[in-house]
């Protein structure tokens, strides 16, 4: 199980909570597959979701897919999604 898994497994059994997954999202580095990384959250994941190639381990990727699974709700996804795009800006 890749870290991204793990930390929204913990999510979704309480074990953690939003803020803290949050804040380990901000505090990592994420995984690109090599293109520009864009500043548009909602360009980059539509382009993710006509990305043809399997899952990237550790990216962000991985968290759209639990929200394509419903396993995230919108307010979650948009909280993770903020705090990864946060990263390594010192926010």
């Amino acid at each position: 199980m890749s870290e991204i898994a793990d930390l929204l497994a913990r999510l979704r059994a309480g074990s953690m909570s939003l803020e803290e997954v949050a804040t380990r999202f901000r505090d990592r580095q994420w995984p690109a597959r090599g293109a520009a990384p864009s500043r548009d959250a909602h360009e980059a994941f539509a382009a993710e979701e006509r990305d043809p190639e399997p899952l990237l381990e550790g990216s962000f990727e991985e968290v759209h897919a639990a929200y394509m699974r419903h396993e995230l709700t919108k307010d979650q996804y948009a909280v993770l999604a903020k705090a990864a795009a946060e990263a390594g800006q010192g926010a």
